[in-house]
């Protein structure tokens, strides 16, 4: 992806007696970390009490093997995060933790709530409970407001009628994974915005995970998707199942664009082969003159493959990977910032000097970084660059999740092609349509919410939550 939208996070809740479940919940996170790579967690508890460790970091940096030894238990959810409400901070790490006289609750969310401000407010005016720490507030995450109605509404520890009671309530895009002290929940609204699978390990444990990938990881098998609208509660009597809202699907089409790893399964599809068929769609669709078809690595690779077929021009690797730069809290010297995107690409000059080149990418953000790439790539002796996106032109951010600029920094929103073309200065640029993205899905159209595409929201957002993902963090003034 040429700029910045990135996913909000990878959740995990695993219920497996007899099993060492921090590492099983460790290493599902790690299959997950491309969701999110600001902070990890893990919650996790014997029958008993629950303990929490959390940080901000990758999950490597979180976690080591002193500490998964002492998270003992056999119920555990799991959280990496990228920030969506709220900021990057050690209080907004996941997951959140509310204990009270009538037990403790942690939840991990990957999600958007749109009516954060009138949940705060309903929590705010409830007023008097008499264990005021379950409604404390010490974060500015929509999660931790959810975590304290949970808390409120918990009697005699029964967290399946407390959820039944406050699920309901919640606006806008949410796969959860909840526990108490012996059972683990998964729950997803009614539109399925974001991903929740079920797995079964062999020794009979169970798994809720983000994406399929994870199960892989574990050793478990994949049961089926928890359905839009759906909760599920598993503990030593099983799995069971709640309807809470009447699905209206409207899953998130750029989770089969960009966001899942390609060797995940998305309702009943692989998403590599997804990605594959959207090039194929995009060289018949854009086609261009060249030698060498090349993908920005990694999340064009798929779709470079898939247009190489079509077109019948030979794919290449035209740029190497540093695969060790991430996410640092050492910032690079004034001199390194100006090297921006080298830090993490270098182009194969012996490869595509002279050559005309078809440059695959899954989309373009601000475009600031994909002008310098088209730069390196001449520098590097391309004699044409062709920029080919698979999807269609990014015009309006993501309220459900997605953490992207506000519209006005959206360079689709603002441009035409041409004017985006000039701009990266490409000698020709093409998207994929969007009637071509989602017939490459292999599912229905009406399946998807493509509202980032289609400025077509399928739940309205209230005006006072339009401005910034940290509402939570805004003066009250801001507000009345």
């Amino acid at each position: 992806m040429s700029g910045e939208a990135r996913d909000a996070c990878g959740v995990v809740g695993i219920y497996a007696p007899g099993e060492d479940v921090a590492r099983l919940t460790y290493y599902a996170l790690y299959a997950l970390q491309h969701r999110g790579q600001e902070s990890s967690g893990i919650a996790i508890s014997n029958g008993d009490s629950m303990v929490v460790y959390k940080d901000l970091g990758l999950v490597s940096q979180v976690f080591d093997e002193s500490t998964l030894k002492s998270l003992r238990g056999h119920v555990a959810i799991g959280h990496c995060r990228y920030s969506t409400t709220g900021g990057n901070t050690w209080e907004n790490a996941q997951p959140s933790f509310k204990s009270g006289s009538e037990g403790q609750v942690a939840l991990a969310h990957n999600g958007n709530l749109v009516n954060t401000l009138d949940l705060r407010r309903q929590l705010e005016e409830a007023g008097g409970d008499p264990t005021p720490n379950q409604a404390r507030l010490g974060t500015s995450n929509d999660t931790d407001i959810v975590a304290a109605f949970i808390a409120r509404a918990q009697r005699k520890r029964d967290t399946r009628q407390a959820l039944k009671e406050i699920l309901p309530r919640l606006s806008g895009a949410f796969s959860f994974t909840i526990m108490d002290e012996g059972t683990v929940f998964g729950a997803r609204d009614a539109y399925g915005f974001r991903p929740l699978c079920i797995g079964r390990l062999g020794s009979g444990g169970w798994v809720l995970a983000s994406e399929t990938c994870a199960l892989d990881l574990i050793g478990a098998s994949f049961i089926r998707d928890i359905e839009p609208g759906e909760m599920v509660a598993i503990n030593e009597d099983g799995l069971t199942s709640d309807r809470f809202a009447a699905p209206t699907v409207a899953t998130c089409v750029f989770e089969h664009v960009y966001f899942s790893r390609p060797d995940s399964a998305l309702m009943g599809q692989n998403v590599y082969a997804t990605r594959y068929r959207m090039g194929q769609r995009l060289a018949e669709e854009s086609p261009a003159a060249a030698e060498l078809v090349m993908a920005l690595p990694d999340s064009g690779v798929p779709a470079a493959q898939g247009y190489a077929q079509a077109s019948g021009v030979v794919y290449g690797e035209g740029f190497v990977k540093n695969r060790y730069v991430g996410r640092t809290f050492i910032q690079p010297t004034q001199a390194m910032r100006q090297q921006g995107i080298k830090m993490k690409l270098n182009p194969l000059r012996e490869v595509i000097a002279g050559k005309r080149l078809v440059v695959i990418d899954d989309s373009i953000v601000r475009g600031n970084t994909t002008r310098k790439i088209v730069s390196m790539l001449r520098e590097s002796g391309a004699r044409e660059v062709h920029v080919r996106i698979s999807s269609p032109p990014l015009k309006w951010p993501c309220f459900y999740g997605i953490d992207m600029p506000n519209q006005d920094e959206l360079i689709a929103s603002q441009l035409d092609v041409e004017g985006v073309r000039a701009h990266i200065e490409a000698d020709s640029l093409g998207y994929l349509s969007l009637e071509g993205m989602l017939a490459a899905t292999e599912l229905p159209s009406d399946s998807f919410c493509t509202a980032c595409f289609s400025g077509r929201y399928p739940i309205p957002i209230p005006e006072r939550e339009l401005h910034t993902k940290n509402v939570l963090e805004l003066p009250r003034a801001h507000f009345d």
